[in-house]
């Protein structure tokens, strides 16, 4: 099997995979907390916890890290605990077949360029995808599979953390939807301003690069919400279509199988 590692700033999101290419599932996925001073050692014995048995058939691993000291602990998690491999970390350098069509591609989030992968493979066509994690991501593809860039705001964990820590009068509130936008106490102001303003800015921007991207004005365009925090806003953005709670795994899948293939296409022939 394949174990696959998103790890992000707040979470960690790994899955198991059986089988390859068109036949290829996920067994199983977990979510644990990011902690970014975390050892190589201690990564290993979380996710040896959340797999259990299953953890004996895992013959190789794909990852990426937004967080630096937690992509090196990786590295030597990797080659401590999973043997010779074959394993592949996507960083700055590792071809995935998509091309960055920005100003500086170093400089693109390995995560967005997996979730530019798994998106247009799933749906061969223009995308906009929504990344909604701790911070909000709106990346676009093109029909052709380039990633044209895209915007990037505030999560709502963290706009909700900076809200309560910042005003006095103020807390931290459970994220459902009020019974009207119109909250009548406290509670209820924060909750609508919360999700319906987050939804407002994301059918804001989704709006704004469909008229701003040539050829992305019509229905022949995937607008895909991912994220831990996509369940919350999703049934409340009019202009989402398909949500894809795994799209980051699937595109580190798809990340694994190019190199694999890669390599073995250059091996000599005997």
């Amino acid at each position: 099997m394949l174990l696959a590692l998103d790890v992000g700033n707040t979470n960690i999101h790994l899955g198991v995979y059986a089988g390859q290419g068109a036949h290829a599932r996920l067994v199983r996925d977990w979510r644990m907390r990011t902690e970014p001073r975390m050892t190589a050692d201690e990564l290993a014995l979380n996710i040896r916890g959340l797999l259990g048995s299953d953890i004996d058939q895992v013959t190789a691993v794909v990852g990426l890290s937004t967080v630096p000291s937690l992509l090196r602990e990786m590295r030597v998690m990797v080659g401590k605990y999973y043997g010779p491999g074959p394993h592949v970390l996507l960083e700055p350098g590792v071809r995935t077949g998509v091309p960055l069509l920005v100003d500086n591609p170093k400089e693109v989030g390995t995560d967005r360029v997996a979730n530019a992968l798994a998106a247009y493979t799933a749906y061969q066509r223009g995308c906009i995808v929504v990344d909604f994690g701790t911070t909000t991501l709106v990346d676009v593809v093109s029909a052709k599979g380039e990633f044209l860039g895209g915007a990037i705001a505030p999560g709502i964990d963290l706009a909700v953390e900076a809200l309560a820590a910042r005003t006095v009068t103020l807390r931290t509130v459970e994220l459902l939807p009020p019974r009207s936008v119109v909250g009548k106490n406290t509670v209820e102001a924060l909750q609508s301003g919360i999700l319906y303003g987050f939804a407002g800015q994301v059918d804001g921007l989704v709006s704004r690069v469909r008229r701003e991207v040539p050829g992305f004005d019509g229905d022949a365009i995937a607008v895909i919400a991912t994220g831990y925090l996509a369940p919350l806003v999703f049934d409340e953005c009019t202009s989402l279509q398909h949500h894809e709670p795994t799209l980051t795994l699937d595109g580190l899948r798809l990340v694994y199988e190019r190199q694999r293939d890669a390599r073995t296409r250059s091996r000599p022939q005997l």
